[in-house]
């Protein structure tokens, strides 16, 4: 089903506004302003992203339905189809998306709505709708979940709907995936609380977040009759449970409470499903309180969709993590008003080429690039300087202390202190040197302003060889 609406690309060159930047390169940027909004000029939901024949695509939800895009090997968005939505509305807040084998499953949690089904098989090229669910079992959900290794998925807050009438909120539902094309209804539940908002489900464990109730596990190793593991109803700077991530080493769980002003938690999680949480890390609340939305994780880092800030990347090995990486997606302005919702709902940075999608409620679809290589090892107090030595030609990266630092000076000399080259770095915590002709000995001289506007200098001596 090809577009029929007219849409345009911002590149990076094309970009209309002011935004913090650090360490984080936007590839390419979509909107459409012919998609239908609200006074509030909201048109887009949440994102997706996967690999369908060897090639990334990407998922954003507006109004209308499902927009998806090839990640092409040029680091550009390009268009591929549209699937409307059952019901399509300036009312529209939430579509989300999750794919599994063939197929891209979509929801939406306003209207007469349902469960859709798509085939990608016929990608790059298109992608048709195959099933367009609304009955007994199905209806609005306002999230869903995959776990691909046992053919499972998970709806939370469903509404079905027969002939119109809707049948009343069940918390979530889990189906089986044998037939991808027409899931097959197997538990329901939990029966003494109003609501699963999101979960996360790996090794048949599963986290759910349930708003004001917290969280809770259960095992899903018999989806017809889970046993009940753990919660954490109540925890430090408590909010609105809104959603969570696990780590790939099953260590660790980062969740976001939907409320203006709380932090992320990082928790320790156990065989058990116990969750302990043990730091607490966000941006600044300034000028008034902030809200992270969600989340994703690696073992290392955290890649947050932080509303009013966009994509923040903090690193999960500081204590307590520290933000490494932004991009603002959203920038306040006089009708913001200091309400925290705006902006940044989707973040996907799971794909194998490592690049990240963020989906703007206000501003579409953004495509970056955070280079991790760069951070994996572990920051320090001090400017570090690595490879050293270092073969010629080899990429050699200074790093700034802590990564707290987006603006400084280089200075490279040979060794009789003669000046080689010198530049200033800003939105980047860390700059690859050039490439020097000859081995030897150079010294590279870094200077910056830290936070309390005194001058520092750190001068470090690189060690080139043949």
């Amino acid at each position: 089903m090809k577009c029929l609406f007219f849409v345009f690309c911002c590149s990076l060159a094309t970009s209309f506004w002011t935004q913090e930047i650090k360490n984080v390169q936007l590839l390419d940027h979509w909107f459409s302003d012919t998609i239908m909004t609200s006074s509030s000029q909201v048109r887009f939901s949440s994102c997706w992203g996967f690999v369908q024949n060897g090639k990334e695509y990407g998922v954003i939800g507006s109004t209308q339905g499902a927009h998806i895009f090839e990640l092409t090997a040029q680091d550009s968005l390009r268009f591929v189809d549209f699937v409307p939505g059952r019901f399509q509305s300036a009312q529209v807040i939430t579509r989300e998306y999750k794919h599994y084998q063939n197929y891209l499953y979509a929801i939406c949690d306003e209207g007469p709505s349902s469960l859709q089904i798509m085939d990608l098989t016929f990608l790059p090229d298109s992608v048709h709708l195959v099933a367009d669910l609304q009955d007994q079992n199905f209806g609005k959900s306002h999230n869903l979940f995959i776990d691909s290794s046992n053919a499972l998925l998970y709806l939370t807050l469903v509404n079905p709907i027969v002939n119109g009438n809707e049948l009343g909120i069940v918390p979530m539902r889990v189906y089986s995936l044998a037939n991808p094309t027409y899931p097959a209804l197997l538990w329901e539940g939990p029966n003494d609380i109003p609501e699963v908002h999101d979960l996360y489900v790996r090794d048949n464990k599963a986290i759910l977040n349930c708003g004001f109730d917290g969280i809770r596990t259960y095992n899903f190793s018999n989806p017809s009759n889970p046993t009940y593991l753990n919660n954490l109803s109540f925890y430090p700077q408590q909010g609105y449970n809104h959603q969570g991530w696990l780590s790939p080493d099953g260590k660790t769980y980062v969740f976001a409470d939907e409320t203006a002003g709380l932090p992320l938690k990082r928790c320790q999680v156990n065989a058990a499903g116990q969750i302990q949480v043990q730091q607490f890390f966000g941006t600044e609340n300034i000028p008034y309180a902030k809200t992270p939305h969600n989340v994703q994780i690696t073992n290392d880092f955290a890649f947050v969709s932080y509303y009013n800030d966009g994509l923040r990347i903090f690193d999960l090995r500081n204590n307590p993590p520290t933000e490494i990486g932004v991009y603002d997606t959203y920038i306040d302005n006089a009708t913001t008003n200091g309400f925290s919702m705006w902006g940044a709902w989707g973040v996907h940075a799971i794909l194998p080429s490592d690049r990240i999608l963020i989906s703007d409620r206000n501003n579409g679809f953004f495509l970056f690039k955070f280079d991790r290589s760069i951070f994996t090892p572990e920051s320090t107090d001090h400017v570090q300087l690595y490879p050293n030595p270092s073969s010629l030609g080899e990429e050699v990266f200074v790093r700034m202390p802590k990564d707290d630092q987006e603006t400084f000076d280089v200075r490279i000399d040979d060794a009789q202190g003669r000046k080689i080259t010198a530049f200033t770095i800003a939105h980047q915590s860390y700059t690859k040197l050039p490439a020097m002709d000859a081995a030897g000995c150079y010294f590279v001289r870094v200077s910056w302003t830290n936070y309390l506007g005194e001058s520092q200098t750190e001068t470090l001596k690189w060690l080139p060889y043949e």
